[in-house]
């Protein structure tokens, strides 16, 4: 017996530090290793579990691989007029320079950025000031092809834009992920053609997401993030880990023009809403009834004695507008819109926008501590003067 229990003991004893080993040298060879607090890499085989939290084992050049087909880069040009010269009309500087100094000629002025295939057949989607006042349009595909490109469409109002090459079919189009899918914590790639250099994969997280206010565009919901984003990753895309895309990218917060792990992302159900309207239409139409507000600050709330009331404060309103012959007036409390209620001024834009020209919408007002409804027939959001 007691020679029993020696063998027994010898044989716990050599397997505990077998798995010493191997937990300290190849802990992924043992189920659950990252439950007792070892960090494990583990490759993700699964494509639709995007948001998982596993990293892959081998990096992320199968996410990559995959996307960079669809990502383009855009280089426009205009034609500008020379500033005017203060020799030109000098005969000896003419004789010696010629007329390549003329005030009449045209010049070229380039820019460049980025693109993403949306469809086989050719469709791209990226920002408005990447291709806004281009006369020429010329696209580069990641394979070396280029063709030219016309503009579809262009929303500046979510700085987003569809333009369209006429080249062989069957192109490389990307996978569009699930909005809500996304969380912060995330791992993107962005891919782009930052200042020229060529095509380029960066990474990072996502940062914080439904970022508005910041005052680039009058629709934001940006995606942040700290992957590595600079002049010409505009239009670019942000994938996630397993290479579907979730934004467009935009722009980046920098005092001087480089990348300091703030960047901004339009989020793919915004991308894809603005895209299909203007595929199918060539613009985007939204409602609107000709109103300027602002947002209940604790201060304001306390001047007009509100309590814990959510609403915007209806700070201006424009003369003959649907509003106006509803008969809202400046200092209402706009609270709800056909029955949403309002927390801020982004909500309200956000759900006037979405309502069709011509519906009657019902707006429930708060003036003098009393509330009203009124009934205001929804008209068409002016075209910016920028896009006219």
């Amino acid at each position: 017996m007691r020679k029993f229990w020696l063998l027994f003991a010898q044989a716990t004893t050599i397997g505990l530090a077998a798995l010493f080993i191997i937990q300290t040298l190849r802990p992924t060879l043992l189920p659950n290793a990252a439950r007792n607090g070892v960090v494990t890499l583990y490759e993700n085989n699964n494509e639709n579990n995007v948001n998982s939290g596993q990293i892959p084992a081998a990096g992320f050049s199968a996410a990559a691989q995959k996307v960079m087909p669809s990502v383009v880069n855009i280089y426009t040009s205009n034609e500008v007029k020379a500033q005017a010269q203060p020799f030109n009309n000098d005969p000896r500087f003419r004789f010696f320079f010629g007329d390549q100094f003329d005030d009449n000629a045209p010049q070229q002025s380039s820019s460049l950025g980025s693109g993403v295939i949306v469809s086989h057949d050719g469709y791209i989607l990226t920002n408005h000031h990447v291709i806004e006042g281009a006369d020429q349009i010329e696209v580069a595909l990641s394979d070396g092809r280029k063709a030219k490109g016309h503009i579809v469409g262009s929303d500046p109002e979510t700085d987003l834009a569809v333009i369209k090459i006429d080249i062989a079919s069957n192109l490389p189009a990307i996978t569009f992920a699930r909005a809500e899918q996304s969380r912060v914590g995330d791992i993107v790639l962005a891919i782009g053609n930052p200042f020229g250099v060529g095509q380029t994969v960066t990474m990072g997280i996502v940062s914080a997401l439904k970022r508005n206010h910041l005052g680039l565009n009058t629709f934001e919901n940006f995606i942040q993030t700290d992957a590595a984003i600079n002049p010409g990753n505009s239009g670019g895309a942000l994938v996630d880990a397993s290479g579907n895309l979730i934004g467009i990218n935009s722009a980046i917060y920098s005092p001087n023009g480089g990348s300091l792990g703030i960047g901004f992302a339009i989020p793919v159900s915004t991308a894809k809403k603005i895209m299909e309207q203007i595929i199918q239409s060539g613009s985007v139409v939204r409602g609107w009834i000709g109103v300027a507000v602002q947002d209940l600050t604790p201060e304001l709330l306390e001047s007009f004695k509100l309590g814990d009331t959510k609403g915007v404060l209806i700070a201006e309103v424009v003369r003959g507008s649907p509003a106006d012959k509803a008969g809202v007036k400046a200092g209402d409390i706009l609270l709800s819109i056909a029955d949403h209620p309002l927390s801020d001024s982004n909500i309200m834009l956000e759900t006037i926008s979405a309502l069709p020209p011509n519906k009657v919408a019902t707006l429930k007002l708060l003036r003098n501590q009393s509330e009203i409804a009124v009934q205001v027939k929804v008209g068409k959001r002016p075209i910016p003067k920028q896009q006219e």
